[in-house]
C-alpha cells in the first residue's frame, strides 16, 4: 500500500477522512481493473421521482438529459443504518512498533483506517452511521445518523485512537458484555460491522457466542472482521530463542522459547476459531479474516458485497 498524500488538500479534511477517501478511490479503481469490472460501485446521488410528491427537488437538468424525473437525495434520506463496533482494548495495540502508519499498522490502526474507509463509502450512499467503541466497558455509543456534522464527529473520535497506548495503561476486553449492551441500544434494524481480535473470548467462548446470537436475534445483519497480525498471532512465527511475552491487557510477563509452546498454542487457537466459524455460520454472521499486513480490499470487498445483497 502506497499512498501519495497531497498536503495542501489535507487542510480541507481531517487527515483520517482524507486518507479514507484515497483508500476508497484506490479500491474502486482496482475493482474496475479486476474481474469485478462493472460491479455496482457508482454511488447514487438521485432517486426516481414518486408521483404525488413535491416537485421542489426535481433535478431539471438531469430531466433534460434523460427525459426522466429524478429528485436529489438529501442527508436525511437513508437507505441503510450501519453500526460500526471497534474493540479498543490494549491487545488491539499489538504489535508494538516505533512508527505506526497506514503502511505499517498495528491492529487498532488497521481497524480505524478500514472503518474510516467504510464510513466514506456509506457517506456516498447517504447511509446513516453509528459508532461504538469498547474495551472493558462500552466507551462510546452513538446512534446512526447521516448528517455531515455527525460524520465529522466520528472521524474525530476515531482519529484520537491512532495515538500509541500508554505503556502502563492496561485495558482489558469484555467483548460479550459490551456486545450485549450495544445490541440493546441499536434500536432499528442495522448492518453491524465488528472489528476485534476476539482473543479475550477464548477462555469463555459461550459468552461471546451468546452476544453474537443476541445481535442476530434483534434482526441485525452482522459482519465480524477478525483482526490479527497473522504471522505473529496465528502462525506464531518467532525465532527459535527465548522471548519475554507481556500480556498487553494485564501486564503479566512470561519468559519462554516459542518453539516449546508453538504446537499447543496453534492447536488451541485453531479449535477456538473452528468453533467460532461454526457458530457464525449457524447464526448467519459473516466471519472475515482480516490480516493487518494485507491491505483493505479484504475488508471493503466483503462489505460492498454484503451491502449489494441487502439493498
Amino acid at each position: 500500500m502506497n499512498y501519495s498524500i497531497d498536503k495542501n488538500r489535507l487542510q480541507e479534511f481531517g487527515s483520517l477522512e482524507f486518507i479514507a477517501r484515497q483508500v476508497v478511490e484506490g479500491f474502486i479503481t482496482g475493482l474496475h481493473k479486476s474481474p469485478f469490472h462493472g460491479f455496482s460501485v457508482e454511488f447514487a446521488e438521485h432517486r426516481l421521482y414518486n408521483t404525488g410528491e413535491s416537485t421542489k427537488h426535481i433535478d431539471w437538468k438531469l430531466y433534460g438529459r434523460t427525459d426522466k424525473l429524478f429528485v436529489k437525495r438529501y442527508e436525511e434520506e437513508t437507505n441503510l443504518r450501519c453500526q460500526i463496533i471497534i474493540d479498543n482494548s490494549s491487545s488491539m495495540y499489538f504489535p508494538v512498533k516505533e512508527n505506526i502508519s497506514i503502511d505499517n499498522p498495528n491492529k487498532i490502526t488497521f481497524s480505524i483506517y478500514a472503518a474510516a474507509a467504510i464510513i466514506n463509502m456509506l457517506k456516498k450512499q447517504r447511509d446513516a452511521i453509528g459508532l461504538s467503541l469498547f474495551s472493558d466497558k462500552v466507551e462510546l455509543h452513538t446512534n446512526a445518523r447521516s448528517t455531515t456534522a455527525h460524520q465529522k464527529y466520528l472521524f474525530t473520535r476515531m482519529e484520537s485512537l491512532l495515538k500509541p497506548i500508554e505503556p502502563d495503561k492496561h485495558k482489558r476486553t469484555f467483548a460479550a458484555d459490551a456486545l450485549h449492551e450495544i445490541s440493546d441500544n441499536i434500536h432499528k434494524r442495522s448492518l453491524v460491522i465488528i472489528f476485534s481480535d476476539m482473543f479475550d473470548t477464548m477462555a469463555a467462548p459461550e459468552e461471546i457466542f451468546s452476544a453474537l446470537q443476541h445481535l442476530k436475534h434483534n434482526k441485525h445483519e452482522v459482519i465480524l472482521f477478525h483482526v490479527t497480525d497473522h504471522t505473529k498471532e496465528i502462525e506464531f512465527d518467532f525465532d527459535n530463542r527465548p522471548y519475554k511475552f507481556i500480556d498487553m491487557e494485564n501486564g503479566q510477563e512470561l519468559k519462554v522459547n516459542p518453539s516449546e509452546v508453538k504446537d499447543q498454542y496453534i492447536a488451541r487457537l485453531k479449535a477456538f476459531k473452528n468453533e467460532l466459524l461454526l457458530r457464525c455460520g449457524q447464526y448467519r454472521i459473516d466471519f472475515i479474516e482480516a490480516d493487518i499486513n494485507k491491505g483493505f480490499r479484504q475488508v471493503l470487498l466483503p462489505y460492498l458485497l454484503k451491502r449489494e445483497k441487502l439493498y
